[in-house]
């Protein structure tokens, strides 16, 4: 049954939304705020954290996927030319390394300005569009810290993948 099947109320806060999502699809989770939910989604190359808030100021919902990584201090040039390149190929979300943190970080905003309402099935596709990006990006990234790839090369293996796969 598709998530939009569920009968939600009309006013449902949109973290109360995902906080649902997150349970319907047991990812575990954590109610930081009223206006902010952490959780963990399992990909096959890593668990990503994933938080979402609710800014009723600017009326967005702010998603934020990260995994860590580590790359050498020599290569982070070289990965900064690769997430160019990555974010040149997402539509919607972007890449962005937090090196203090050591963190990969893919960031989306949904902007729902004049009181729109989030549906079910708007959340749970920014959040599989996250990990599906991170998984897709994820072999890059390490080609372009571990291994002697240029950021180019590094970007073909994504894109071979994508490719390779019906």
């Amino acid at each position: 049954m598709a998530l939009s099947e569920h009968i939600f109320e009309d006013d449902i806060h949109p973290i109360d939304l995902v906080e649902h999502i997150a349970a319907h699809h047991a990812w575990e989770f954590d109610r930081i705020a009223d206006d902010h939910i952490a959780m963990s989604v399992v990909g096959q190359w890593r668990t990503y954290s994933i938080t979402l808030a609710w800014s009723a100021y600017d009326e967005t919902l702010r998603m934020v996927c990260t995994f860590e990584m580590e790359p050498p201090t020599g290569k982070l040039p070289k990965l900064y030319e690769l997430l160019n390149l990555v974010n040149d190929e997402c539509w919607s979300g972007s890449f962005t390394y937090w090196e203090k943190e050591k963190l990969t970080v893919y960031r989306y905003g949904l902007v729902l300005t004049g009181g729109q309402d989030v549906g079910p099935d708007q959340v749970d596709t920014m959040i599989r569009a996250a990990v599906m990006n991170a998984e897709r990006y994820y072999p890059a990234f390490q080609l372009l810290a571990w291994g002697d790839r240029t950021p180019k090369d590094a970007l073909q293996v994504a894109i071979a993948e994508a490719f390779g796969r019906a």
